[in-house]
Formats: C-alpha cells, sequence, structure tokens
C-alpha cells in the first residue's frame, strides 16, 4: 500500500511543478479570471487544487488553434480588401482610360482616310463591286 501512496505522491509532484512552470511561462494575455502572480500564488499554496483550477479555469486557450476561417468568412480580411468607395473610383478611373482611348481612335487620320470616315474604299485589284477582277479569277 505504501508503493501505490509513494507512486500518486509522485504523480501529485509531478503535476504540480508542471502546473507551477506552465502558469509562470504563459504570457499574462492568456490568464483568465485574476493575474499572473496570482494565479501563481494560487497554484503553489493549493498543490493540486490549485492546478486543477489553473487548467480548467485560469489558462485561456488559443483561438487560432481552435478554429480556422476561410478568408471570406474572416471580417479582418473583408476589411481589407477595399471598401465600396475604393471600387467605386478604380471603375471610374478604368471608364476614363477607356473614353480616351475611344476618343483617341475617333480623331481623323486614325482610319487611314482624310475624311476621318470609317468605310472601306475599293478594293485592290479595282473591281468596284467586290468580285474577283482579272487577277482573281481561276481558269
Amino acid at each position: 500500500m505504501a508503493r501505490v501512496y509513494l507512486i500518486l505522491a509522485l504523480l501529485a509532484i509531478t503535476f504540480w511543478v508542471y502546473s507551477i512552470v506552465d502558469c509562470a511561462l504563459q504570457p499574462p494575455t492568456r490568464h483568465r479570471g485574476v493575474s499572473k502572480p496570482v494565479w501563481l500564488v494560487i497554484v503553489v499554496l493549493l498543490p493540486v487544487v490549485g492546478g486543477i483550477l489553473w487548467f480548467a479555469i485560469g489558462r485561456a486557450r488559443r483561438a487560432s488553434a481552435i478554429m480556422f476561417r476561410a478568408p471570406d468568412d474572416d471580417p479582418e480580411f473583408l476589411g481589407r480588401i477595399g471598401t465600396i468607395s475604393d471600387q467605386d473610383e478604380r471603375i471610374r478611373r478604368l471608364e476614363e482610360e477607356l473614353a480616351a482611348l475611344d476618343s483617341e481612335a475617333d480623331e481623323p487620320g486614325d482610319a487611314g482616310h482624310e475624311d476621318g470616315t470609317d468605310h472601306p474604299g475599293p478594293p485592290a485589284d479595282g473591281d468596284v463591286d467586290g468580285t474577283p477582277g482579272p487577277r482573281g479569277t481561276h481558269s
């Protein structure tokens, strides 16, 4: 029976030391309820009960390790991708660029005609109605 008590005492001391070290090494932001020094006092003065209280109540869990959120579910990410006014500004700039390109294409001389029209001239072989001329016929 003494061996059982000795093993239980060894396990209790190991748990007590582990809970003291864990409480001491955690950053202050991961302590719930009371401050870090108070938790250390509780764990040291109440060896097994203090350790159980520390792991059950005092130690905060990491939120990032518990749940992963996709980017479209993350409000932080959605806030960084831009607001509607940013998108409206980009659309306005693109429309201005397209209008500038259209106005450049409509200027006289770009189409190759003096009058600025876009109608095709006579075919290259000289036929007015568009049918193949003497060079385009097959014998």
